[in-house]
């Protein structure tokens, strides 16, 4: 049985991208979302599960019953707007649309397609499909004991630490959540190549990744400061058939070049973000 976990911040599973409505693997993937009053969990039933990617800590709280009333108080906290952004991708004084004329039209298409794919039950089962047989999900939830016992105190009073193993996922990251997502949602709008940029690398390697899943052209661009210290994953990304284009630099530089790649062909290119960058709504999608 575990006793006395605290959730101090829940990390949505990553089994959709911010695609569905009532099911909690449907919850932002990377959102964080901070539960107040804190939880706990009564029952084992948590350490087999791989819903909830999670640091966990004594603390005298409400407790739970089980994984279910959490995911009900998790839907409740984002019906009252815990999570998400308000209308214009706006996060508090951050966010929205500060791009030429030219692209507005072009990143209202991407939102109307978004949201409708959040409904597409069609769309919904082929991703999910996606994510258990290419992307290799739903990936374990392991108790580390001997870190647990580590930090442990005196009396026997400490955290129970768990790692949720997005390692195992395929490419090694939990980068590909998002990008066999939006790769999916590119391909839909008829979209034949993608356009992305990568930091450490892991960005590049998911999108390559879903890029050969689905036959889609893929040009990654990378920072020359990152390039030399990451030549492994430069090497897994061109392994997966994508071209890696290198920018003086760093991740800033890259991203700019990659938005500058798209603009020239609208029509037929995708810039699939991995973090919260760029206009809305990709921030909101990535999140």
């Amino acid at each position: 049985m575990v006793h006395g976990l605290q959730f101090l911040s829940v990390y949505a599973p990553c089994s959709h991208l911010n695609f569905g409505e009532n099911d909690t693997s449907s919850i932002n993937p990377s959102a964080k979302l901070s539960l107040n009053p804190p939880l706990k969990l009564r029952g084992s039933s948590i350490r087999s599960s791989a819903t909830w990617s999670m640091v966990v800590r004594t603390h005298n709280s409400m407790v739970i019953d089980s994984p279910k009333e959490l995911e009900r108080l998790v839907h409740e906290e984002i019906n009252k707007g815990g999570v998400g952004v308000n209308n214009g991708g706006k996060f508090g004084n951050y966010g929205g649309k500060y791009v030429p004329e030219t692209l507005i039209s072009c990143l209202g298409k991407l939102e109307a397609e978004f949201n409708s794919a959040i409904r597409d039950a069609e769309f919904q089962e082929a991703l999910a499909t996606a994510l258990k047989d290419y992307v290799g999900r739903e990936t374990p939830l392991y108790f580390a004991e001997r870190l647990t016992n580590h930090y442990k105190k005196d009396k026997g009073e400490g955290p129970e630490l768990y790692l949720k193993r997005e390692d195992l996922n395929h490419g090694g990251a939990h980068k590909i959540n998002n990008a066999i997502a939006q790769a999916m949602l590119a391909k839909r709008m008829g979209r034949t190549s993608i356009v992305a940029a990568t930091g450490a690398g892991q960005h590049g390697v998911a999108t390559a990744a879903a890029c050969a899943k689905l036959a889609l052209d893929c040009t990654i661009f990378m920072g020359t400061q990152d390039i030399h210290k990451q030549s492994f994953n430069v090497s897994q990304m061109k392994l997966l058939g994508a071209q890696v284009e290198f920018v003086e630099g760093s991740f800033k530089d890259a991203t700019s070049e990659a938005i500058r790649r798209w603009v020239r062909s609208l029509d037929n290119s995708y810039c699939l973000s991995g973090t919260v960058v760029g206009p809305h709504p990709c921030p909101s999608m990535v999140r």
